[in-house]
């Protein structure tokens, strides 16, 4: 698979959407947070924190939503999403009911992408 960012604990992956939205994945399945060792804990924290303040800097999102759901698939990650007011569902979630048709101008995703995988 090509990712944006991977190293031997994690790795990082793009969600094809109208907003900015990465997805970070533990390399081994774990099923639950609880259940990962203390290393790969803070290597969600770490990247999920450069990726937050990246998306805020870069965007100026109304706001971010970290998500960890897993329902579908019981593997341990977290979904990191620049929310705006202008976007499609804002203010429900991203999975909830349509709001509107998107009406957003946003920087160039690609940019974004190349410039986050330097900091990761």
């Amino acid at each position: 698979m090509n990712y944006i960012y991977e190293n031997d604990l994690i790795y990082i992956d793009l969600e094809k959407s109208e907003i900015p939205w990465l997805k970070i994945f533990t390399k081994e399945n774990y099923k639950e947070f609880c259940h990962c060792p203390q290393n790969v804990k803070n290597e969600i924290w770490s990247k999920l924190d450069i990726i937050e303040k990246e998306m805020i800097d870069y965007f100026n999102p109304e706001k971010i939503n970290i998500a960890s759901f897993g329902n579908y698939v019981p593997h341990v990650h977290f979904h990191i999403m620049a929310r705006f007011k202008q976007d499609s569902y804002f203010p429900e979630p991203m999975w909830g009911k349509k709001q509107r048709e998107p009406s957003l101008i946003l920087p160039s995703f690609e940019e974004f992408y190349s410039n986050l995988k330097k900091k990761l």
